[in-house]
Parts: C-alpha cells; structure tokens; sequence
C-alpha cells in the first residue's frame, strides 16, 4: 500500500474545523465592520466618519449575532467545545497574541493617549448629547463599546447556553445591568446635571465612592447625592455581606458586576485558558488580598487625614493617585481585559479585584452558598474544570465527592451546565444540609 506524506495512522484523529458558506459570509461581515472601524478612526470629514462609525457597529454587531446563531442556535442544545483547544484564536496561538495586543494598545489609548481617539470619539457626538447633553469623550466612547461588547455577546451566550434556564437567567442579568445601571442611568444622570453615579458599583471596587473627597462631592448635590452616598454606605457594608451569606459571591460577580458581565460575555471564548496550578494559585492570593488591604488602609488614612487636619499632606493624595493608575488602570483595564485570549477572561477578578476578595472572604467563612458534588457519579471527563474560568480544579473535588467551599469560585455554574451526569449542583443551605447532594430543598440545578 503506497502511503503519502499527509496519512496519518493515529488512532484518534483530531476534528477539522469545517466553516461553511454562511459562516464565512457573517465573518466578512465583521471582517468589513472592522475595517469600516478603522475608516471612522482616520477619516478626516466628519460627516463620513460617523457613517462610517455606525455602519461598523452595526456589521460587527450584526455578523457576530448571525455567526452565534449559525453556529449554536440551529443544532441540538447542550454545551460543545467546538475545537477550542485547536483554534489559534483560543489556544493562546498567533490570532490570540494578536488580539491580546490590540485590545491592550486599545486600553492603553483610552487611558493615556486619547487624543489619538480623536476621530472615533467625535464619531459619536450626536449619541452623546441626545443621552448626556455633552458631547462624547473618550469614557464615553469606552462605554458605548464595553457595553456593546456585553450586548452582543450576550446574545451569543444566549444561543449557545439556551439549554441551561440558570444560564439564560444569569446572562440576561449582566445584560441588563451592563446597558441600564452602568451605561444609560449614568448618562441620563448627567442630562439632568446630577453627578455620574454608578448604582451596581460598590466600594472597594468603586473605592472612591467611599473616600471623603467622593463623598463630600455627591454630597454638595444636595438631597439625590445624599442618597448616593447612603446607597454606596449600605450596599457596601450591609447589603453585600447579607446577600453573600445568601447567596455567596454570585449575586454580583456573576449578575450584577460590568467587570463580570465582560468575562461571562465577549470573555467566554477564552474561559478554559485560566491557569488551574496550584502556583496560579498561590500568586491570586499574594496579589488580591494585599489589593484588597491597601484599599481598605487607603480609605481608613484618608479618612483620618479629613478629621484631623490633614496631617498626611499630599501623601493621601499620591496614594489615591497610585492606587488609581497602578490597580484601577493598568491592572484592571490594559491587563484585566487585554490578556483574555492569553489567560482567560477573568484576570482581573481572580488577581486583582478588592471587591471579589471582599466577597470571598465572606462566602469561605460565612455564606451558605456551595456546590456539592455527587461523586458517585462522576466521570472524571473533565468537563467542569474546562470551563472554570477562576482556575478551580473542579473535578478533583467531584471525583472525592466533596463540596466545593472556595473563596475566588463566582457561582456562575457553568461547570454545572458542562457536566454530562448532573454530579454538580449549587445550593444555598445550612452546611448540615448542603452536604448531602441528592437533597432537593433549596436546590438550584443548572443546565441539566
């Protein structure tokens, strides 16, 4: 028998990705949405850079909704990896290095040269004053972006989870919240000339809604920004330590939370990248609780500072400056969001964020929320710590049986919506209770 050079005689041969007529045709679309992006970025009539704007959003928008739809919404329901692991694009290949460099020079850009946005930022001027009554600026620009991103890719999260109701419930939340508490309230707040204020952002996240020149600013607005600074008092130091003990972390890492709703939504291609070592491990908490313990020294100093006279001088501000650049910029923004096709869609939440920290301290030690595991049942396929993007090791516990009690899981479920027997459910119960898998009180099953 002649053999040729392309045989192979392996006895499992790894799938070919096969992309048909129509996906190729929703690829163009986004492929001419980019470019058409890119157009608005340095064209200089500003009648045509705006057209040139919209029609951009509008086919990337577009073809990535006919792409979900083409690809999850037509065949049978149910969790596919669809090659991920051989797709240079998700495999941390040369698209994905690619990709990770534009979205960190575009961060960089936002943050610290603008003025290089220019075009793209006047593009959307119209839109600005019809919601803010102010032209647009880079924030703005940023804004209509992240939340397009959340949007859209919400709906290929929607498609391709439809089989799971926690699922489509838990997506549609972050959607919601994304456009309504983080995009459009913010921007009708400043129509009527009332401060910016961000409703589903808390303190330590939004740390200086808590420091006393935040405070005194929302206060000087009289009766609205009074209540702005009770709503972020209580949500930060009684609510969220009520609704963690409820609920765990998941009432608002993985339905309320921007920075979440970005990772379940444009980052779900990329949640099997996070590192599942224990040396990945070890450094999550070397960084997020000294983050989380610099902020809350930050706000204990400033504080003082303000009712004893200032003693500090300018050292409360250097320290609120370089907490700004150093943890709000670089380390949420250009390496949070930036490196998600190098190292999964929640860098950010597992090594940097202060108010994920907060949330896990109280759910390890005081929240009833859990996943038990049935591990009678499992298969050890793996599935679970796959999709784990806060670099759990799911499946070592399913195997032992053994609930899974960590500080840095977000409860978004998905390794149960990927397990294939049901071995993983999450439950909000008294320990005694939440210990026994097959228990069917207070049980939230997810996908299958």
């Amino acid at each position: 028998m002649e053999v040729t050079s392309n045989q192979s005689f392996a006895l499992a041969q790894a799938p070919v990705p096969v992309t048909d007529a129509t996906e190729k045709a929703t690829l163009v679309a986004v492929a001419l949405g980019l470019l058409a992006l890119l157009g608005a970025a340095f064209d200089a009539d500003a009648a045509r850079a705006r057209l040139s704007m919209y029609a951009a959003l509008a086919l990337v928008s577009g073809g990535t909704l006919a792409w979900a739809w083409h690809k999850f919404g037509r065949g049978e329901a149910g969790v596919k990896q669809n090659n991920l692991w051989l797709r240079a694009s998700t495999s941390r290949g040369a698209i994905a290095w690619v990709t990770g460099l534009v979205l960190t020079g575009f961060y960089m850009l936002i943050y610290w040269f603008p003025q290089y946005l220019e075009n793209l930022i006047r593009t959307l001027d119209p839109f600005s004053q019809a919601l803010r009554n102010r032209p647009a600026d880079q924030w703005f620009l940023y804004g209509t972006f992240y939340t397009l991103a959340v949007l859209v890719m919400g709906g290929r999260a929607l498609w391709k989870y439809r089989h799971s109701r926690y699922q489509l419930i838990r997506t549609a939340s972050v959607m919601f919240f994304q456009l309504g508490f983080a995009f459009l309230l913010p921007g009708v707040l400043l129509f009527f000339q009332q401060p910016e204020f961000y409703f589903s952002y808390f303190w330590p996240l939004k740390y200086d809604y808590l420091f006393p020149g935040g405070v005194a600013d929302l206060v000087k607005n009289g009766g609205l920004g009074v209540f702005m600074v009770f709503w972020g008092a209580i949500m930060s130091l009684v609510a969220t330590p009520v609704l963690t003990y409820f609920y765990g972390k998941r009432w608002y890492c993985s339905w309320v939370c921007g920075c979440g709703g970005l990772a379940e939504t444009a980052g779900d291609p990329y949640r099997h990248l996070s590192d599942k070592s224990r040396a990945a491990w070890r450094w999550e908490v070397r960084l997020v609780y000294p983050i989380l313990a610099l902020i809350v020294l930050i706000t204990i100093l400033l504080w003082v500072n303000q009712l004893y006279g200032s003693f500090l001088g300018e050292i409360g501000n250097s320290l609120n400056k370089f907490y700004g650049f150093a943890i709000g910029a670089v380390f949420s923004g250009v390496v949070g969001v930036g490196f998600y096709p190098i190292m999964g869609s929640r860098v950010w939440c597992r090594f940097g964020c202060p108010m994920a920290a907060y949330l896990g301290l109280l759910q390890k030690h005081f929240s009833r929320f859990r996943i038990t595991t049935n591990g009678g049942q499992c298969i050890s396929c793996g599935n679970c710590s796959n999709v784990c993007e806060m670099g759990i090791d799911v499946k070592q516990y399913a195997q032992r049986g053994e609930p899974i009690i960590r500080a840095s899981c977000v409860g978004c479920g998905m390794c149960s919506t990927a397990c294939p027997r049901g071995v993983l459910n999450l439950e909000n119960a008294p320990a005694k209770v939440a210990t026994k898998p097959l228990n069917s009180f207070m049980l939230i099953r997810c996908g299958y």
